[in-house]
């Protein structure tokens, strides 16, 4: 009930989590005019002069980053919103100055003490040049410049437009785009004029914040001197020392994030759009010439030869340029080299090149090679039918018996006759067959009224007779009743028979560890429990294979797991274990043979007969030759005395017997199946039409 009431609430914390997203904004404006109006204590001033670092320091990497102007398009805003940070900050912090600044240099947290002290060594006049050398920076050098680029670009930009929208129309007319595209690159070349034309207004915030740090400074100094002397009795000198450095420190922690974000800004509009970022395109194309690279090494080299210049500094830097240059000659020659050289074809004067694993060619798990005039059932161009058949055949099998099987390698073979095909497993040919595109094959299910014009042949799949015919007597055939299937349902069904016939060896180790993998997903705890702890992977293999060899399915691995949970730590036999496990899946195992509620009809074992088996199987001597003749003869009257009925073969005998009976009978006669008593549900009734062993 909880994970179901957490599923409903999923659409409401999702709506709130976008409502949220929505109120991002206005709540950061409520809160930098919150910072104008309310006093901050100092620690809380600390924290917010940090997240503005970081900010800045963020937006300055994420533009470095960007492919293309419009990947950041929010830069317009994060301009503004950024701006009016500082703003606020510096208002707060100058409140808590002209306040507080008779208690010391720390009165406005430890932050803009940090900046007062330590950047500028406690020196107020090198603090107030180094901050008017920063603005002037900021003013007159990277935010001009970058205004101007942008006013250029907007500019620029939407002269372009008329032209860019009829290149688009014109796509569109001649079938180049789709709509959907047409749509997407009008909406780009519009949010690439809008983003030009934000960038021109929002540098005009850049310099104000530049002109309003130099106003702000110049107002704490006096506003200080005047409050420290006036209100607080202070020295000049002393009031001078504490209010100016106070006052450095928070110009300072503002303008070193607004210089960052004034380059992140002439960063965003000085770059041209490619398909690398910034620092790629600097470093290969600054870097690309080896030329320039020792003609400046060669400059500054001789520079440092000159008697009073710092010799080391220019070799250095000398050296490093040659180094780098020497790497980009050798990189160049080895793509000129690697890209002139030709494929030389081995002759036998040449030495042959050493074998290595991938020479090692594995064999494909299942197979299907065609000669060349089936080529267009598997060609996916001509639109084949039988590679469709095949997933659909794989994808039946994962669904009723319970796992995947590997996929089909399918292949041309011109050993083969035209029309033929082999079905392979782990390389070995288990089935063969020939069939003609364009023809049907109309087979006799034993219970026909009339023959057919046509070749005769013989089913592959089950080895019934039958008849080639043209597709104009298909109706024909069916009314006479054959069973009229087209060429590639001939080979699918071939495929599908010997697939289920095989299904214990397509279970390998990988296919049975992704069924444990499955089952983790649900019921992490069964199988974590079960492998390695109480049998090994191996044991579990063989358990299923043993199933799939008696035609069980395999798909309620939960019940199979229990029971191997269970029993593995008392019974080590996997023969034991597969017949405890099909006492746990009797009612699955019979619904299958016998669906619906009707009685069971089925052959059963005379009396004597199962007494001589029991002995037989307590003395542990097996089955004499007299008795196992007698015995598979017997069986195979009473199979054909069930299938005259058309009855499904299935002889049901005691539980000890079932494992015996089914191995000794499972080679010469794979069409019947043995069930057990204990295997059928008390529900179920079971009625002997046929008996093994007695008179008649």
């Amino acid at each position: 009930m909880a994970g179901l009431s957490s599923l409903l609430r999923l659409p409401t914390l999702l709506q709130a989590s976008g409502q949220m997203k929505g109120l991002a904004g206005p709540i950061l404006i409520i809160m930098i005019l919150g910072m104008m109006i309310l006093p901050l204590p100092p620690f809380l001033l600390d924290l917010l002069f940090t997240f503005n670092i970081a900010l800045s320091v963020m937006v300055l990497l994420v533009s470095m980053y960007t492919m293309k102007a419009l990947d950041f398009a929010a830069f317009p805003a994060v301009l503004l919103f950024s701006t009016l940070l500082r703003l606020s900050l510096n208002v707060a912090s100058t409140r808590i100055v002209l306040l507080e600044g008779h208690t010391g240099p720390d009165a406005a947290g430890k932050v803009i003490e940090a900046f007062g002290h330590f950047l500028v060594g406690g020196n107020f006049a090198v603090g107030i040049v180094v901050f008017i050398i920063l603005v002037v920076i900021n003013f007159m050098v990277i935010t001009k410049g970058a205004g101007r680029i942008a006013e250029v670009g907007a500019r620029f930009t939407l002269d372009a437009m008329p032209g860019k929208q009829m290149a688009i129309d014109a796509d569109l007319n001649a079938g180049l785009i789709g709509e959907d595209v047409a749509r997407k690159r009008r909406a780009e070349v519009a949010q690439e004029a809008d983003f030009y034309g934000s960038m021109d207004g929002a540098s005009k915030f850049v310099r104000g914040d530049a002109v309003a740090g130099l106003l702000i400074m110049f107002i704490n100094i006096i506003g200080g001197l005047v409050v420290g002397v006036a209100q607080h009795g202070l020295d000049l000198s002393v009031a001078a020392k504490n209010y100016t450095l106070l006052t450095i420190g928070d110009g300072l922690v503002a303008q070193i994030p607004a210089l960052v974000i004034s380059t992140a800004a002439g960063v965003i509009v000085s770059r041209v759009t490619t398909n690398e970022d910034v620092g790629q395109q600097l470093m290969g194309q600054l870097f690309a010439n080896p030329k320039v690279l020792f003609l400046t090494a060669g400059i500054i080299g001789l520079m440092g030869l000159v008697p009073g210049m710092p010799h080391v500094a220019f070799l250095i830097i000398a050296g490093g340029l040659c180094w780098i240059g020497r790497r980009r000659m050798q990189s160049t020659a080895r793509g000129a080299v690697a890209s002139k050289t030709p494929a030389v074809a081995f002759t036998g004067s040449e030495e042959p090149a050493e074998a290595t694993w991938d020479d090692v060619v594995l064999v494909d798990t299942l197979g299907l090679e065609v000669g060349y005039r089936l080529i267009s059932m598997v060609d996916k161009a001509q639109k084949g039918e039988l590679l469709g058949r095949i997933k659909s055949i794989r994808k039946k099998f994962a669904q009723d018996i319970g796992f995947l099987v590997p996929v089909v390698h399918i292949r041309d073979n011109l050993e083969l006759k035209p029309n033929a095909y082999v079905i392979t497993l782990k390389g070995v040919e288990i089935g063969h067959g020939e069939t003609w595109p364009g023809q049907w094959m109309a087979i006799n299910p034993g219970q026909v009224s009339a023959k057919l014009p046509g070749t005769q042949t013989i089913d592959p799949a089950f080895g019934l007779p039958a008849f080639w015919i043209d597709k104009n007597l298909r109706e024909q055939a069916q009314i006479f009743g054959y069973t009229v299937v087209d060429a590639s349902t001939v080979v699918a069904t071939h495929l599908n028979h010997l697939i289920h016939t095989h299904s214990a060896e397509l279970l390998g180790r990988q296919e049975v560890q992704q069924l444990l993998d499955r089952i983790a997903k649900d019921a992490p705890k069964l199988s974590e429990d079960l492998v390695p702890k109480i049998l090994s992977l191996t044991s579990v293999q063989k358990v299923l294979q043993n199933l799939l060899d008696e035609s069980v399915s395999i798909r309620d691995m939960r019940t199979i797991l229990d029971v191997l949970s269970e029993n593995g730590p008392s019974v080590s036999d996997v023969n034991e274990l597969t017949s405890l496990v099909r006492l746990a899946l009797g009612r699955a195992i019979t619904q299958q043979l016998f669906p619906g509620k009707e009685a069971l009809q089925v052959i059963g074992l005379d009396a004597s007969l199962d007494r001589v088996l029991l002995q037989a199987l307590s003395n542990g001597s097996g089955l004499e030759p007299g008795l196992a003749d007698n015995l598979l003869r017997q069986t195979q009257a009473a199979i054909a005395r069930q299938e005259q009925i058309g009855l499904v073969p299935i002889l049901v005998v005691q539980h000890p017997l079932r494992a015996l009976l089914a191995r000794f009978l499972r080679r010469s006669l794979p069409q019947l199946k043995v069930l057990s008593h204990a295997e059928i549900p008390d529900t179920r009734t079971i009625k002997v039409t046929a008996t093994i062993g007695g008179k008649g």
